[in-house]
């Protein structure tokens, strides 16, 4: 059976034309989050060159660089992760120092940024080595081009990556989320999202847009509100399956904050929870809830 990615190979260097690819440099290479079409042209035409493969797992990355009928040896991949990366950099840099062309590729999406690959980077840009970036897919990037998310105060968006595995660390980062008013980009593992949610339920009505299983068979995308998030997961043992990306909007700009007359707010506050002090002091005062609840919020820090 004929490969599929085989013209794409073919006519790779014809389309990357006259670009130079010198010798004994570092390549980071994007891959595919999930969808392998997603390669770019340039990947291709970069993996044919390389000498070596330096990857997050040997046996994942050989059967990705098969798919595109790009073969290499056991010896030509190199295993460097999270948990032997200055170890599996020593022996890169010996590839390098030699004059070799070295790829360095994560399982999924861009290396460096929640994987592997900075340590790396950083101890062959010390031995004086090129280091040259082949982009490509991200789930950070996709997701936010799809969430709709507005930037109201123009001060772009935060990547937060993976909140922390422990309850109370994971609060204090929430609370931190919710003093932010950017848009704001989260990662988590299907076994964590729902610890994940119930925490991200501290951010009331603020918008988040939800990333499941992207660029794959059974990609999903909602948006809902941060308090709903645990209800929509808990609603379909789908919704948690997949790996996730998750962008929280932008808080949305009061230009009348100042003029906020809170006393009702700070009064109910101290006998009421958040949420019911927020309802009842907008019914009563007739000011905006959004408004308020980002004050209650703040108050409550």
């Amino acid at each position: 059976m004929t490969n599929p990615y085989t013209p794409a190979l073919s006519i790779s260097s014809s389309i990357v034309g006259h670009q130079n690819f010198p010798p004994g440099a570092l390549y980071v290479v994007a891959s595919p989050i999930g969808n392998l079409a997603d390669i770019t042209i340039r990947a291709l035409h970069v993996l044919q060159k390389m000498d070596f493969i330096a990857c997050e797992d040997t046996r994942h990355t050989q059967s990705l660089l098969h798919s595109y009928g790009l073969e290499f040896n056991r010896q030509q991949l190199l295993s460097v992760h999270q948990h032997n990366e200055a170890q599996g950099a020593v022996l890169a840099l010996e590839h390098l120092a030699k004059g070799a062309r070295v790829a360095y590729l994560s399982d999924a999406g861009t290396p460096g940024v929640s994987d592997p690959g900075a340590k790396l980077v950083s101890l062959v840009r010390a031995a004086g080595h090129l280091v040259i970036p082949i982009p490509g897919v991200s789930s950070i990037t996709a997701l936010l081009s799809v969430s709709g998310a507005q930037d109201h105060h123009n001060t772009g968006f935060v990547f937060v990556g993976f909140l922390s595995s422990k309850a109370q660390e994971r609060s204090a980062q929430v609370q931190a989320m919710s003093q932010d008013a950017r848009v704001q980009i989260l990662l988590e593992a299907p076994h964590r999202i729902l610890a994940t949610a119930r925490a991200l339920e501290a951010l009331g009505e603020r918008e988040i847009t939800v990333g499941r299983e992207l660029t794959k068979q059974f990609e999903q995308i909602k948006t809902l509100k941060a308090c709903d998030l645990l209800a929509w997961l808990e609603a379909d043992a789908q919704h948690q399956r997949g790996e996730f990306a998750l962008t929280l909007h932008a808080m949305e700009k009061n230009t009348n904050e100042e003029a906020l007359d809170t006393r009702v707010l700070e009064l109910l506050m101290k006998e009421l929870p958040l949420k019911t002090a927020v309802d009842l002091s907008a019914e009563i005062t007739s000011q905006p809830r959004k408004a308020l609840y980002a004050k209650a919020l703040s108050l409550k820090a």
